[in-house]
């Protein structure tokens, strides 16, 4: 009886999976098949003529085998962006740097892969999946370096640092990418692979040339974390050469590097156009066919552009081989499939995700708590701030930013439904209770054409208890060349800023301010640093902004009137003078960044105010670690102050110098950001790794080497902030990390 049953059970089995079969016209389109079958399967169905032009971001439908169309191509930098649709718009990416808050920025990247996933699927129900814009391949993070405050894309990227940059990039990749086994929730992009950081103007024909110890030790670190640890699964290569090499044809960069040293089997897309650099500018391969045909065979498996359909030609002329382009080709169908692209909505997790969530009360709570944490409070003298609402009357709100909704977006930008400017915000806040006399005043780099005269301006100040001066520039001044279209006025050329200084034009009404004799605050908004040489001495406080997103105003405002303890740490070093930059393309990291300049500075990195105060006790540590082995460090935060407020802890690591190969003045390698409660204590610990213990040394390995290593952990630098000391001693053999 029991073998009769079986053999039922056995027959009905085998018929459900007939069955099941029979429902799908194609084997790679059933979802119980092994991934790499149903690759294989796809591939082997396509023409030569079909499979190159899916290799291009805006990759057509095959409609005989019912694959729909995709462009590859959108952005998420700081929301997702460029789409027609309302969507929730955070901070620029160094303004979430400035926040020192990991968490808080993969939660970020949650909700801007929700808010595209809503629209993805809306398409998907509709057969629409061809738009620019639209799909989940997010070219997104930049983790270049911010070696250069002049880089106009600096704002884009998470600071000077490459630690901070490891771990922020490794943040927002988890929070779009989500967490299923299966499934992806979007895919994120680390970009510009490598050694990408200005200038602009000649990106597409640039050479850079760095040593190995510079290039491992600052340029490949960052991409380095969100490959191998964050697991990251697209990586954009960068326009410029490097090593006389063009990045997206790089051998060492795509093939040694990336795919043999750190296993990466994701996907490789090529700047956009810059595969066409490479005959036109770069002058490295005599036409396009040799240029597509190395990008292909170093690594370069989707372009963004329009050439790669000349692989065609490549195959029959015997210069690239089919199965070549089937090993491109498999990468990018695999991400396809990992999105859920073939698979039933049931199936997928992420398909489920409807138009609600998109600017639902939740993102833009996020979105005004981001803009909160990324200001930076540089400058308080006699405790100006906070501003007491009960005791002001009268505010003279001027500046250029005072009230711009698009300098608060920056680059790289989706549209919000409200942008709140400080001047919305004051109004909201005080409009029946002070008067808010918003004056702009000046424009951004010139005397506005019909306006008041300067002393006009400040005759009329003089009658408010405290006057506000929003100013700054905005990403029509920084940014991508051909984006920021500030080029030839001076100060700027080609989206990239040629001196650190606030235009010389706000500098001169703020001096007419200034004789007035009220009390001047300067809230600055910029995507990089500005030298504050007269403000630093003249103005009674200093907020750096940044560009807040779409609740930059709130945000502001909260922290001028004490409503928001800020708590921000710049990302940057503040330099003095634009005389303490080397050349702007000059790669090496010599005298550059708080690593390895050795210069005073204006601000430091990792700095910034709070309306309290904290102590820290004694670090507790072991006092030997052997090579090779992990330790832990920790110590008690206490909130010495009068209120509430958040501490960003920070953790750096100071090795002895090497006269030899160059060594970091110190090097941040842990940060967390803890809120406390007045009198309240909490203890913070950190785990150091090997390789958070190591140096880079002159051939680019990352070795630890026997003997005493100085820990610090504070509110800042070493010497330049509160905090406590420690000392840990590394014994045994030299350990290599990788």
């Amino acid at each position: 009886m029991k073998k009769k049953i079986s053999i039922t059970l056995f027959l009905f089995a085998s018929f459900f999976q007939v069955l099941s079969a029979q429902t799908y016209t194609y084997p790679f389109q059933d979802p119980d098949r092994p991934l790499t079958e149903r690759i294989n399967d796809i591939i082997s169905r396509l023409t030569l003529e079909e499979k190159v032009q899916l290799m291009k971001h805006n990759a057509p439908a095959i409609p005989r085998l019912q694959i729909p169309a995709y462009n590859w191509w959108n952005e998420a930098l700081h929301g997702v962006a460029r789409t027609k649709e309302k969507v929730t718009v955070f901070p620029q990416a160094i303004g979430m740097a400035a926040a020192f808050d990991a968490p808080a920025l993969e939660k970020m990247g949650d909700i801007a892969s929700s808010e595209g996933r809503a629209l993805f699927n809306e398409d998907m129900k509709h057969g629409k999946t061809g738009d620019i814009y639209r799909g989940l391949t997010y070219w997104t993070p930049n983790i270049n370096i911010f070696r250069d405050p002049r880089w106009g894309r600096g704002q884009e990227t998470y600071g000077e640092d490459p630690y901070l940059t490891g771990q922020m990039g490794s943040a927002i990749v988890r929070g779009l990418e989500g967490s299923d086994s299966k499934y992806l929730k979007a895919v994120a992009c680390a970009k510009h692979f490598a050694v990408h950081s200005g200038p602009e103007h000649n990106r597409h024909a640039y050479d850079a040339r760095v040593s190995s110890f510079d290039l491992w030790d600052t340029y490949l670190p960052a991409f380095r974390e969100v490959i191998v640890n964050a697991g990251v699964h697209g990586v954009m290569c960068a326009y410029n050469r490097l090593e006389g090499q063009p990045c997206c044809g790089n051998n060492e960069l795509l093939s040694d590097i990336l795919r043999n040293q750190w296993k990466f089997n994701g996907y490789v897309v090529s700047d956009c156009w810059a595969v066409s650099d490479f005959a036109q500018f770069h002058k490295t391969h005599t036409n396009d066919l040799d240029a597509v045909v190395e990008s292909v065979l170093s690594g370069t498996d989707l372009e963004c552009g329009n050439l790669y359909q000349k692989l065609q030609q490549g195959v029959e002329k015997g210069l690239i081989a089919e199965r070549d382009i089937n090993v491109s080709l498999a990468r990018l169908f695999e991400i396809q499939f990992k999105l859920g692209m073939y698979d039933p909505a049931s199936r997928v997790p992420y398909a489920s995700i409807g138009r609600e969530v998109i600017e639902c009360d939740a993102h833009k709570k996020h979105a005004y708590e981001m803009a909160q944490k990324s200001m930076v409070l540089l400058r308080n003298n006699k405790n100006i701030l906070p501003l007491n609402a009960a005791k002001i009357k009268t505010i003279a709100l001027i500046g250029p930013n005072a009230n711009d909704e698009k300098t608060l977006l920056a680059n790289y930008f989706g549209t919000p439904s409200e942008v709140i400017t400080p001047y919305k915000s004051l109004q909201k806040r005080f409009g029946d209770k002070i008067k808010i006399n918003y004056i702009k005043g000046v424009g951004f780099i010139n005397k506005l054409d019909s306006a008041q005269s300067f002393a006009q301006v400040a005759a009329q100040a003089k009658k408010a208890d405290v006057i506000i001066f929003v100013g700054g520039i905005s990403a029509d001044y920084e940014g991508e060349a051909g984006d920021a279209g500030a080029g030839g006025y001076a100060g700027f050329a080609s989206g990239d800023r040629t001196t650190m200084q606030l235009p010389p034009v706000q500098v001169e009404l703020m001096k007419a301010l200034k004789k007035t004799k009220r009390p001047l605050i300067l809230v600055n908004m910029s995507g990089s640093v500005m030298s504050f040489d007269w403000e630093s001495r003249n103005a009674d406080a200093i907020l750096q902004a940044w560009y807040g997103g779409q609740a930059g105003g709130d945000a502001i405002v909260d922290v001028l009137f004490g409503d928001y303890n800020p708590a921000g740490r710049m990302p940057l070093t503040t330099y003095k003078s634009d005389s303490d930059l080397p050349p702007f393309e000059d790669y090496s990291m010599a005298n550059r960044t708080y690593r390895y300049f050795k210069g005073d500075v204006r601000y430091p990195f990792g700095y910034g105010l709070s309306y309290t105060t904290f102590g820290y006790e004694p670090l507790k540590n072991e006092s030997t670690v052997q090579s090779g082995q992990s330790i832990q460090v920790s110590t008690v935060v206490k909130n010495t102050g009068s209120c509430a407020g958040d501490e960003v802890v920070q953790l750096y690591v100071i090795h002895p110098q090497n006269g030899n190969t160059p060594v970091p003045t110190s090097s941040l390698k842990g940060f967390e950001r803890i809120h406390l409660k007045k009198g309240e204590s909490r203890t913070v610990t950190f785990t150091l790794s090997p390789e958070e213990l190591a140096l880079t040394d002159s051939r680019g390995n990352l070795v630890q080497n026997k003997g005493a290593i100085e820990l610090y952990i504070g509110s800042g630098q070493p010497h330049k902030s509160v905090g406590s000391f420690g000392t840990v001693k590394v014994t045994g053999d030299t350990y290599i990390v990788f």
